[in-house]
């Protein structure tokens, strides 16, 4: 199936334009096979690399396991092959379910319909064997499904995250415009920040890069801080194998020391960025204050700034081509030896910072498009600075 990967396989979801940073870190996880596919990545299946990802994936938003694929000729063929599952080998009648839908040319009109299908077939079975049914629970399910519908054939998988990972479980204020834990940690990753390194954000809003940055710097999993995962509710679900990999990561966070500092002229945000930030365990290591980005003198020693700037979509600025402006004007003459790297959907906009890029990434902040381009930044010209051969 197009951009699907077949069953017996791990399918990491992700954001378009970075595959290639979730197939890095899926290579450090120890993930074998991997495939790259549309704002996914598959891989083989091993139920040890599947907790690890779960527990350790920065860039990935859900991980699925293809369990089942058919091919049918009609709406009822595609409900018979369902029920003729032998859904035991999965989850009992007593957990919840939820099942969503993704339809390409199919002998379906909508995804929902879909979706009722197949939970018939499923709650059927169970009835017709046990004379009890389970339950579909939309808000907090035990068991996710998804079917995949392309012409006569089905995919049927199951998530093994549940809640989306980008919810890492620090963030319970969000700023005016907030940027997915996932998607900062994965453009950090991009932006080639490493333990050790300097970072600065200017506009922190709630502080997520800052708060992935320091997760990052301490060899934190990010899935430390939640509590569910889906995978706990399968049949084969293996206790003591989780606990063992959750023990290992605990052992592994370490306590190195690392300068990260994030601040934000708005003072709600500062506020909200504190309070995740204490979530998070990193009050009193991330440097979090009130400041103005264009007042504001960075150290000498050079780092990684980056930012998310206020563009049209989000909020609202008057004078965006000439704040864009100022923003290219700050970093040219006071950030010299520094990497900067900004996100953007206001083309128009981001094209004002008057620096030519050495890196452009096309990607999606939700629905938005945008892009994300790096710059370094010099005293003289690039011509001048840069060494033949130095990659940025």
């Amino acid at each position: 199936m197009k951009n699907q990967a077949s069953k017996n396989r791990i399918v990491a979801k992700t954001f378009f334009g970075l595959e290639e940073v979730c197939i890095n870190e899926l290579k450090s996880i120890g993930a074998n096979g991997i495939q790259k596919l549309n704002r996914a990545v598959a891989f083989d299946f091993n139920k040890e690399i599947l907790y690890k990802a779960n527990l350790w994936s920065r860039t990935a938003l859900a991980f699925l396991v293809n369990i089942e694929e058919f091919s049918f000729h009609d709406q009822d063929d595609f409900y018979n092959k369902l029920k003729a599952i032998n859904w035991d080998n999965y989850f009992n009648v007593n957990k919840t379910i939820f099942i969503k839908s993704i339809i390409n040319r199919t002998h379906f009109d909508n995804s929902h319909f879909v979706s009722l299908r197949a939970k018939d077939a499923i709650v059927d079975y169970f009835r017709d064997k046990y004379n009890k049914r389970p339950s579909v629970d939309s808000e907090n399910p035990d068991v996710k499904l998804e079917f995949y519908l392309n012409g006569d054939k089905c995919l049927v998988s199951l998530d093994s995250s549940g809640e989306s990972l980008f919810k890492r479980g620090y963030r319970k204020i969000h700023g005016e415009a907030p940027i997915n834990e996932a998607l900062a940690a994965s453009l950090l990753l991009l932006s080639g920040y490493k333990p050790g390194k300097l970072l600065i954000d200017p506009m922190c809003g709630s502080g997520t890069f800052a708060i992935e940055a320091s997760l990052i710097a301490t060899n934190t999993a990010p899935g430390l801080l939640r509590k569910d995962y889906c995978f706990k509710n399968w049949n084969d679900y293996d206790e003591s194998l989780w606990k063992k990999i959750l023990s290992e990561a605990k052992s592994q966070v370490n306590d190195n020391q690392f300068e990260i500092i994030a601040f934000d002229i708005n003072g709600k945000s500062v506020d909200a960025a504190r309070q995740n930030i204490l979530r998070a365990g990193m009050l009193g290591r991330i440097k979090l204050s009130r400041k103005d980005f264009f007042k504001f003198n960075p150290p000498s020693k050079p780092g990684i700034i980056i930012m998310n700037p206020p563009y049209g979509q989000r909020l609202k600025n008057e004078n965006l081509l000439e704040f864009y402006r100022n923003i290219g004007r700050k970093l040219k003459f006071n950030y010299s030896g520094y990497k900067a790297w900004i996100i953007s959907s206001e083309i128009s906009a981001i094209q004002k910072i008057g620096l030519k890029p050495e890196a452009k990434y096309k990607l999606l902040n939700g629905k938005i498009e945008c892009r994300f381009d790096g710059y370094s930044l010099y005293d003289g010209s690039k011509r001048e600075n840069k060494k033949p051969g130095k990659p940025f």
